[in-house]
């Protein structure tokens, strides 16, 4: 046993040895290599000169070459004769490597140190009417991914962004996400977006757009409002760039209003993702809908000067382009007027207010011949009744979702709210008790047996609400994904659909949520990020979309094609735009219903031709915009009209935020 052993030990006790020298110092290191070098370099020497039929005869000959080999080798001169001339000669040849090996390491060193500042971006941006992005947040995928994409196809552009991150790290994960398309190029730059100095690195004060993302920490607003205030340090002389920033909490809104200026826009994340998940359980598909209409990828809203229309009415304008969905008109004082009366008469300075593809050519083009009034559909009364929602689940933003119900609904509606024992919150007063009754349940929605307790199928949508970023050790979505998980499962066993709604924070968790038929996503974010990008990119529409998204009777809903004409007839596009102008609506867009559209979030199809004829079926949708019952709103300060900026006193019994209507 002991024999066997003993390799073992031996080997221990060597690297043991190894080891110890190596701890002493940097002396004992180039002993050390040394040794290993004319270990290898002395016996291999004297391999090549001993195999050398040229080699001298005698021992002290081939002693001689062997030493002579060496030192070529390992650069130390290869002197010989006397003991004395071959030691000075290795010498010089050690002092000379030492002093070689010294500068390139030195050389090596700063280089990499400077190659190591490059990377950490420290450089200033030197650009003009590039877009400056400062923070970093679950947004900041959504909102450079949308700036990159309004960047294609016009030239070069350049995207920055600042935040308190490694520039490596930055880079890396987003170009791991987004990539980047074009000849739009992505720069990062490492610093803290509340101080001066680290903003000039991003040159705000010569950008064309500058977009503040709030974080996940407990004083993310107030981290906003500091940067809003460190960007208005610009040099004298120069005005203040444009300004679109986001925060979570209404405290801080007005605040953050004064520190942007009057260029500024603040929109109220946790408020719109609320409104969101109102509409979404209200109206299905509706948030799919939202994406492909904000986002760059397809149509989105457009402003067009059209004074040669001046003086027809809006319906004989809505039916003059036939590549294009018009919506509405911006007065020359920039006040909104979506979805106007059908005889309201176009003014010189109007101009007009379109969904349209961006690489749309607009020429104007009557298309009242292609309108068949015979398939009208009779309008017909839309009944409304008391609704009754499961709500799973709890967070910051759940009050408001609550809040939004409790403002909007039929009276005599029912609102369940199912929580855990630690996340039950503390009751508040009612805004209108008679309308809405809430209901707390005390338990765990990840229990099948606790879902089965309810009656699920007869709830008009169930939502589901991921837990805030620090409620737990696990991640956001992961509660969220259960809770659809099981509720899939209860899908599968009742052969039943259910009418499900889900909040996520990441995007990317989005592919992985067990969806049903009729289930939807909304993730949290993901439309204040497509709004700041909308707005970044063309501010003239802020006002437009603030009569779009506040909360008065109007905004966008997906109806019944049968509401516009008649099921089972073949109809051009440009009849169901005529129906619903008879009807004080504007279409945007169409969802077909097929065999191969069985999830919600397919078949959108935005702004079509107004000759394009199908056969419109009763399960076909039209996503329309309607009038707001308040009219139309008073823009105040450029740039005040978005979602979240409307004063209290500007009309309307519910908060500000994502349509309803």
């Amino acid at each position: 046993m002991a024999r066997r052993q003993w390799p073992t030990e031996l080997g221990d006790r060597a690297r043991y040895l190894f080891d110890s020298t190596l701890a002493r110092s940097t002396g004992a290191l180039l002993g050390w290599l040394s040794a290993c070098c004319l270990a290898v370099v002395v016996p291999v020497s004297a391999l090549l000169v001993w195999t050398d039929p040229k080699a001298p005869r005698s021992l002290s000959g081939r002693l001689t070459d062997v030493w002579r080999t060496s030192a070529e080798t390992l650069r130390l001169g290869g002197v010989t004769g006397a003991p004395l001339r071959m030691l000075l000669s290795a010498l010089l040849g050690l002092i000379a490597l030492l002093c070689v090996s010294t500068l390139v390491g030195v050389i090596t060193t700063g280089l990499g140190d400077r190659l190591t500042e490059l990377r950490r971006g420290r450089s200033t941006v030197l650009e003009r009417e590039h877009a400056v992005v400062l923070g970093w947040s679950d947004q900041v995928f959504t909102v450079v991914g949308e700036l990159i994409a309004a960047r294609v196809g016009r030239g070069r552009g350049v995207v920055a962004v600042l935040a308190d991150r490694d520039t490596a790290e930055m880079e890396s994960r987003l170009r791991a996400s987004l990539g980047v398309r074009g000849r739009t190029r992505l720069v990062c730059r490492t610093g803290s977006p509340t101080d001066p100095q680290a903003l000039a690195l991003v040159a705000p004060a010569s950008a064309g757009s500058v977009l503040v993302l709030p974080t996940e920490d407990a004083d993310a607003d107030l981290q906003v409002v500091r940067v809003l205030l460190a960007l208005r340090a610009v040099p004298a002389g120069q005005e203040p760039p444009p300004v679109v920033a986001a925060v979570r909490d209404p405290r801080y809104l007005s605040a953050a209003r004064l520190a942007a200026g009057p260029r500024g826009t603040v929109l109220e994340s946790d408020l719109t993702t609320a409104r969101l998940l109102v509409q979404a359980s209200r109206r299905p598909g509706l948030p799919a809908a939202l994406r492909d209409l904000l986002d760059f990828d397809g149509a989105e809203f457009h402003v067009l000067d059209v004074p040669d229309l001046a003086g027809l009415s809006f319906k004989e304008a809505a039916l003059r382009f036939e590549a294009c969905c018009v919506v509405g008109l911006l007065r020359a004082d920039g006040r909104p007027l979506l979805a106007p009366p059908a005889d309201t008469v176009l003014a010189p300075t109007d101009r007009l207010v379109v969904v349209a593809h961006d690489d749309t050519d607009l020429p104007s083009t009557d298309c009242r011949e292609h309108v068949d009034p015979t398939v009208f559909a009779a309008p017909g009364p839309r009944h409304v009744r008391p609704s009754r929602t499961l709500l799973l689940g709890w967070n910051r933003r759940t009050p408001l979702v609550v809040d939004t119900l409790r403002r909007t609904v039929e009276p005599g509606s029912v609102l369940d709210v199912v929580v855990g024992p630690d996340d039950a919150p503390s009751e508040e007063e009612p805004v209108h008790p008679a309308r809405l009754d809430v209901v707390f349940h005390v338990a765990d929605p990840l229990h099948a047996e606790a879902l089965r307790g309810l009656d699920l199928f007869g709830y008009d949508s169930i939502v589901v609400s991921g837990p805030d970023a620090d409620a737990g050790p696990e991640r956001p979505d992961d509660r969220a994904l259960l809770t659809l998980l099981m509720l899939r499962s209860l899908e599968d066993e009742e052969g039943r659909a259910l009418p499900v709604v889900a909040e996520l924070r990441d995007h990317r968790s989005r592919p992985l949520a067990p969806l049903g038929p009729a289930a939807d996503v909304v993730v949290r974010g993901e439309l204040t990020g497509l709004l700041m990008a909308q707005i970044s990119h063309n501010p003239a529409l802020a006002p437009v979309f603030e009569e779009v998204f506040a909360a008065r009777g109007g905004g966008l809903a997906l109806r019944p094609a049968g509401d516009y004409v008649l099921p089972g007839r073949e109809a051009t596009f440009a009849t169901v735009v005529a129906a619903a102008l008879e009807r004080g609506e504007c279409v945007i867009g169409h969802r077909a219903h097929g065999p191969d559209t069985a999830r919600r979030d397919d078949g959108f199809r935005l702004s079509p031709r107004k000759t394009d004829r199908r056969v419109w079926s009763a399960e076909d949708e039209i996503l329309v915009l309607i009038p707001a019952s308040g009219g139309p709103v008073t823009v105040v300060g450029g740039l005040d009209g978005v979602p979240g900026m409307r004063r209290a006193h500007e009309g309307g019994d519910s908060p500000t935020g994502v349509p309803l209507a």
